[in-house]
C-alpha cells in the first residue's frame, strides 16, 4: 500500500490526548518521509465540518475515555462526521489511570464501521483531569519511550502492507458493556450527570476563555457564569481559567474523586496492540 501523508484526528478538551496523538502521528510520518497534517474536532465549529480519507492516507484517530467509553457525546460526529474511505488507521485512546475498559475497542469498531482499516491500536495513561493526585506528569519519560517505540512498529508495519488487514486485536469486550459507574467515597453510584462547573466572582475578570475552550458550547461569552447547555465535565473551563474562578462543588462528583484518589494513584501501564 501506498501512503501519502500521516493525519493525527483527535478531541483534546484539556490538552493530553492532543500530546499523545500529535507525537504519535509526528514519528510516523517522520520514519515513513510523509506530510503531517492535523485534524482538531475538540470544538462545536470543527464538528461541523466533515472529514473524508482515501486509501493513501494513514490516521492516528484519538479520543480520551469517560467512564471507561469513547465519550456518549462525540458518538454522533465520530459515526457520522468522519469517513474513511480505505484508509488505514490507528484508533488510540488516553486514560486518567483507572482504566480504559472498551474504550480502545469501541474506538476500533467505529473506526472499521466508517470504511478505516485499523492495523495498530494503544491507550495511554494521562494525568487525570479531575485531580492533581491522579497519574501527576503522565505522560512521563517511561511512557513516551513506550509510545515511540510503538510509532516506530506501526510505521514498520506500514511500510509492510501488501494490502488492507484485518482488524487489529485490541483489549476489551466485544459488543461492548455499559459505561463505568463512577462510584463515591461510600461504594455507592455517585450521581453528577447534571453537576456543571460554578465562578468564583471575586476572581472572574470575564476574559471570556472558558466559553472559547468548552468543547459543548455550554459556557456563555457574555456570562460566562452560566452555563446553559450540557456539561461533560472534561474540565476544560477549570484548566483554562487563568484566575482560578472555576471549579466544581457538587457533593457527588467531590466524592467520586475523593474515592479515585483513594483507590487509582497507582501506575497504570500503557497498552500496545499490533496484531
Amino acid at each position: 500500500m501506498v501512503f501519502t501523508r500521516v493525519t493525527a484526528v483527535y478531541y483534546s478538551a484539556t490538552g493530553n490526548t492532543r500530546l499523545i496523538a500529535r507525537r504519535v502521528a509526528d514519528l510516523m510520518a517522520g520514519q515513513l518521509e510523509l506530510p503531517l497534517e492535523e485534524f482538531d474536532f475538540t470544538l462545536p465549529a470543527a464538528r461541523q465540518e466533515n472529514r473524508s480519507f482515501t486509501q493513501e492516507d494513514l490516521v492516528v484517530f484519538a479520543v480520551p475515555v469517560y467512564a471507561g467509553r469513547v465519550p456518549n457525546k462525540l458518538l454522533p460526529y465520530v459515526r457520522e462526521g468522519v469517513s474513511g474511505g480505505g484508509a488505514c488507521a490507528v484508533p488510540v485512546v488516553t486514560f486518567g489511570n483507572r482504566s480504559f475498559d472498551d474504550g480502545l475497542i469501541e474506538l476500533r469498531n467505529l473506526l472499521e464501521d466508517n470504511g478505516f482499516h485499523t492495523i495498530a491500536g494503544a491507550a495511554f495513561a494521562t494525568s487525570h483531569v479531575f485531580s492533581d493526585r491522579i497519574a501527576p506528569d503522565r505522560p512521563d519519560q517511561r511512557d513516551l519511550a513506550i509510545l515511540t517505540q510503538f510509532a516506530r512498529d506501526v510505521a514498520g508495519k506500514a511500510a509492510a502492507l501488501k494490502a488492507p488487514p484485518v482488524p487489529v486485536r485490541v483489549a476489551g469486550r466485544d459488543p461492548v458493556g455499559p459505561y463505568y459507574t463512577p462510584l463515591g467515597t461510600d461504594g455507592k453510584p455517585a450521581v453528577f450527570l447534571k453537576a456543571k462547573p460554578v465562578t468564583d466572582a471575586s476572581r472572574c475578570d470575564n476574559c471570556g476563555l472558558c466559553a472559547k475552550v468548552c468543547p459543548m458550547g455550554s459556557v456563555q461569552t457574555a456570562a460566562p457564569w452560566e452555563v446553559t447547555e450540557v456539561c461533560i465535565k472534561c474540565q476544560a473551563c477549570i484548566k483554562a481559567c487563568p484566575t482560578g474562578a472555576k471549579y466544581f462543588d457538587d457533593p457527588a462528583l467531590l466524592s467520586h474523586i475523593a474515592m479515585l484518589e483513594q483507590h487509582y494513584t497507582r501506575r497504570a501501564e500503557p497498552a500496545c496492540f499490533l496484531v
